[in-house]
C-alpha cells in the first residue's frame, strides 16, 4: 500500500519510500523548556504523533526521536537577546535547571493528556549532547564554512549555495531586506550562530568549554548533532511547525549538509498554526493557551485532539471558545455513541479499512479519515460487534481513547434529578431546570439533551 506525504523541501505529494525497507526514521521539532506549551504547540506534536501511529498502522517499524531544547534557543531566530531558559529561570526566580526539569515534567503530561505514543521514543535533551554539537561544528569549521566574531562562531550562509532550499525562500529578498544594525560582525543578515560567548552582566547559568571559549550551543546545533546522533546523516521524515521553516529548519539542512555532504532528511512535514483572533498563538503573547486551560473550562483533552483532526494539518485553525465547546460535545457524543455498541467483539470489515486507509495514506488526511469513522457510527447495515470492531481498528491512529471506554453506574441521585429536569423541562420552567443541570455538573455528571432522551456521563 503506497503512503504519500506533502513534501514541504518540494512543494509536491510524494510516494514515500523508506531509505529501508520496512522502517521509518523521524525526527520531531520539540518544546523549549521555559514555559508551558500552548495548544498550538500540542498540534505540530499531534502531528508528530499521528504520522507514527499512521506508519506503524501500515506495519512499518517507527524510530522516532523529539528533542528537548533546554539551553541555546534565544529569544529571537537571529540569535539576538537572551537564552529563553535564563530569561525564564529569572522570570520565576529558580535555576535554569529547575525550570528546565519542571516545564519537561509538564510537557510530558500534557503528553499523557492526549494519549501521545511515548514507549520506544527517544526525547534527547541539548544539555546532555553538548560534546555531539562541539564535534558538529568542528566538522564545518574544518570545511571552512564557519568564521568567528566577538560574540560567537556563525555558520557563512554564503558558503552553502543551496540555503533557502526549504520551502524556496527568496533569500536575496530576505538579506536585502534585513536589519545590519544588530550585528555588524556578520557576514550576511542570513548568518546563524553555531556556538555564543556570554555577553551580559553577570554570569550565564549554562557555560561549557570549547575549542573556541567558553560559551554555549545556537539553538540550531542541537537538531543536527541529536537527530544525526540517533538516526544517521541521511534519515527519512522530519517534522514541526511552519514557523520553523524560514530559519530553524533551513539552517539545520545548512549545516548538516555542509558537514556529512549528504542529503539531510529526504521527507519535511510542517504543520499550521492554530490562531486565535487572527494571529498565531505565542508564549509571549496574551493568546497563550494551555491544555490545562481548556480542561478547566471543560473541555477533555481529547476532544481538542479530535477537533484538530478535523482539519488537515497544514490548514490554518481559529481557536474559539465556541469551538470547543462544540468540540467536547461531539466527543461527548462519539463516547455515547460508541458505548452503546456494546463490548462484545466483531470483524473489522475489511472494505471499510481499506478506505480508511486510503484515507490516511493520503497525506494524513484526516478530515476523511474522521468522517468515515461517524459514516461507521451511524451505519444501520453493520451489526453493533462489526462496528465497534471496525471503529476500534481506525482509533489506532485517530487515538480517542475508544478502547479504555466504559460504561458508568449513573447514581440513583444523579438520575433523580435529571428525571426533575425533565419534567422543570415539560412546564417550560427552564430557570429551574438550569439550576438542576448546574447542580448535576456540580456532582460531576454531564445531561445532553438528545432527540432519543437525555443522556448522561461522567465529566
Amino acid at each position: 500500500m503506497e503512503i504519500f506525504l506533502h513534501n514541504t523541501l518540494t512543494d509536491k505529494k510524494e510516494t514515500f519510500k523508506p531509505l529501508v525497507p520496512g522502517h521509518v526514521s523521524m525526527y520531531n521539532c520539540g518544546p523549549t523548556v521555559y514555559n508551558f506549551a500552548h495548544i498550538g504547540n500540542l498540534r505540530s506534536f499531534i502531528l508528530a504523533d499521528t504520522l507514527r501511529r499512521m506508519f506503524e498502522y501500515n506495519g512499518l517499524k517507527v524510530k522516532q526521536v523529539m528533542n528537548i531544547t533546554d539551553v541555546g534557543h534565544l529569544v529571537t531566530d537571529a540569535d539576538e537577546g537572551e537564552d529563553k531558559m535564563e530569561k525564564g529561570a529569572k522570570r520565576e526566580g529558580k535555576s535554569v535547571k529547575e525550570i528546565a526539569q519542571f516545564y519537561t515534567d509538564a510537557f510530558f503530561d500534557d503528553l499523557k493528556k492526549l494519549n501521545f505514543l511515548t514507549s520506544e521514543t527517544t526525547y534527547p535533551k541539548a544539555t546532555d549532547h553538548i560534546p555531539e554539537q562541539i564535534e558538529l561544528i568542528k566538522k564545518l569549521e574544518a570545511k571552512g564554512f564557519t568564521y568567528q566574531t566577538s560574540d560567537g562562531v556563525y555558520f557563512d550562509t554564503a558558503k552553502f549555495p543551496q540555503y533557502g532550499k526549504l520551502g524556496n525562500i527568496d533569500i536575496k529578498g530576505l538579506r536585502e531586506g534585513a536589519r545590519i544594525d544588530v550585528n555588524t560582525e556578520k557576514r550576511n543578515p542570513t548568518d546563524f550562530a553555531l556556538w555564543k560567548f556570554f555577553q551580559g552582566e553577570g554570569k550565564h547559568e549554562q557555560e561549557w568549554e570549547s575549542p573556541w571559549g567558553k560559551g554555549y550551543p545556537g539553538w540550531h546545533i542541537e537538531c543536527s548533532a541529536m537527530s544525526m546522533k540517533y538516526l544517521g546523516e541521511t534519515f527519512d521524515v522530519h517534522t514541526g511547525g511552519i514557523d520553523h521553516i524560514p530559519v530553524h529548519h533551513n539552517n539545520e539542512i545548512a549545516q548538516s549538509e555542509g558537514a556529512t555532504s549528504k542529503p539531510y532528511a529526504h521527507y519535511w512535514l510542517h504543520g499550521a498554526f492554530v490562531n486565535i483572533e487572527g494571529g498565531k498563538m505565542a508564549k509571549s503573547g496574551e493568546n497563550f493557551l494551555r491544555l490545562q486551560t481548556l480542561i478547566d473550562n471543560g473541555v477533555e483533552p481529547l476532544a481538542y485532539r479530535l477537533w484538530l483532526l478535523g482539519a488537515h494539518y497544514s490548514t490554518p485553525m481559529n481557536y474559539s471558545d465556541d469551538a470547543m465547546t462544540g468540540a467536547e460535545n461531539s466527543y461527548q457524543k462519539l463516547k455515547h455513541k460508541f458505548l452503546e455498541l456494546g463490548t462484545t467483539e466483531g470483524e473489522v470489515d475489511e472494505d471499510l479499512q481499506q478506505t480508511f486507509l486510503n484515507a490516511i495514506n493520503d497525506d494524513l488526511d484526516t478530515p476523511k479519515a474522521l468522517a468515515l469513522f461517524y459514516q461507521v457510527l451511524n451505519d444501520a447495515e453493520l451489526s453493533n460487534e462489526d462496528k465497534r470492531s471496525t471503529l476500534l481498528d481506525f482509533d489506532r491512529v485517530l487515538e480517542l481513547n475508544l478502547s479504555s471506554l466504559t460504561k458508568v453506574e449513573i447514581p440513583q441521585k444523579i438520575q433523580n434529578l435529571v428525571e426533575e429536569r425533565e419534567i422543570a423541562r415539560s412546564k417550560d420552567n427552564f430557570n429551574l431546570a438550569d439550576g438542576l443541570r448546574s447542580e448535576i455538573s456540580e456532582l460531576g455528571f454531564r445531561v445532553e439533551d438528545t432527540p432519543d432522551g437525555p443522556k448522561i456521563s461522567k465529566k
